[in-house]
């Protein structure tokens, strides 16, 4: 796994990768935008050449993900908000491709509803996906099921992704405190493995594309999204170690979305818990993104 941390833009938005290499990051995250606003200044044709320099520079082009607003809600139903969500999306997905980056992180949404709420969520993929067809693709994260968040099982995302017209733009970021809130014992390694055989059962193994690495504050099937550092929380150790060892998982980005100031110590305690091979697989697979990044060049 490509063990890396959301990382601030403050100062730009390429400013994300120098904190990257600062913290020992192999991927990195980021907002383009106030994740709590609906306007954005547009991003201009010199800071997507920077960004995308930056990018191969350092290495990080491949395993850059974005996350979209806290906003948005595509599964809502029709009004002001549901409009305002499915234009800040397709905004989300304009502003990844004119950056190259490959992956949107988006929560699926809320309703009461939940069989109306998921199938608001794939008409407003589809609806986003009319207004921009563009290569970025979305992953879906696993909700914690608190209030009416959907995504809490992966039955929903399967639902919601069954829906779409275009589900090979359709994947999934699986954040490790949401699923354990969510109910799904990850904390044992019997657990791990009959969860991520659920996963694999339900919806593929091969749509697993990035992984949110948060230990949990709050017990198993709590339903409250509440982060820990890496193996400070109810989850515990084993699971990370599994994780970062998992030969399904190698190369595939992993982000910490923690106080900025934990970042490097919660990355090297998971470079440690990280098989003698593992260092060195994942520093082959970075080479390799970076010639990767200079060739497409």
């Amino acid at each position: 796994m490509l063990l890396g941390a959301h990382e601030s833009t403050s100062g730009g938005l390429h400013e994300a990768f120098e904190r990257g290499t600062s913290d020992g990051c192999e991927a990195v995250q980021i907002f383009t935008k106030s994740s709590r606003q609906w306007a954005a200044k547009p991003i201009s044709a010199d800071e997507a050449a920077t960004f995308r320099a930056e990018a191969a520079r350092t290495g990080y082009a491949a395993s850059t993900s974005v996350h979209a607003s806290y906003l948005i809600n595509l599964g809502g139903g029709e009004g002001d908000l549901r409009e305002k969500s499915i234009a800040g999306f397709t905004d989300e997905l304009q502003r990844c491709d004119a950056l190259g980056v490959p992956f949107l992180v988006v929560h699926p949404g809320s309703n009461a509803d939940t069989r109306a709420g998921l199938r608001n969520i794939a008409r407003g993929l589809d609806q986003a996906f009319d207004l921009h067809r563009g290569a970025c693709q979305v992953l879906l994260e696993t909700a914690a099921g608190q209030g009416a968040s959907l995504g809490r099982s992966f039955a929903e995302l399967r639902e919601i992704r069954d829906q779409v017209r275009s589900p090979e733009r359709v994947a999934v970021c699986l954040d490790t405190c949401h699923v354990f809130a969510a109910g799904y014992d990850i904390s044992t390694e019997r657990g791990y493995h009959e969860v991520f055989d659920d996963f694999d059962k339900t919806l593929g193994i091969g749509l697993l594309k990035a992984f949110h690495l948060n230990d949990s504050v709050k017990p198993l099937g709590c339903r409250v999204d509440r982060h820990e550092l890496v193996g400070r929380g109810k989850i515990g150790p084993g699971c990370f170690k599994l994780l970062v060892n998992d030969p399904r998982f190698q190369g595939m980005p992993g982000y910490l979305e923690i106080p900025p100031e934990g970042n490097k110590s919660c990355l090297r305690r998971l470079r440690a818990m990280r098989a003698k091979t593992a260092p060195a697989a994942a520093s082959r697979a970075r080479r390799s993104r970076v010639a990767s990044a200079q060739t497409s060049d």
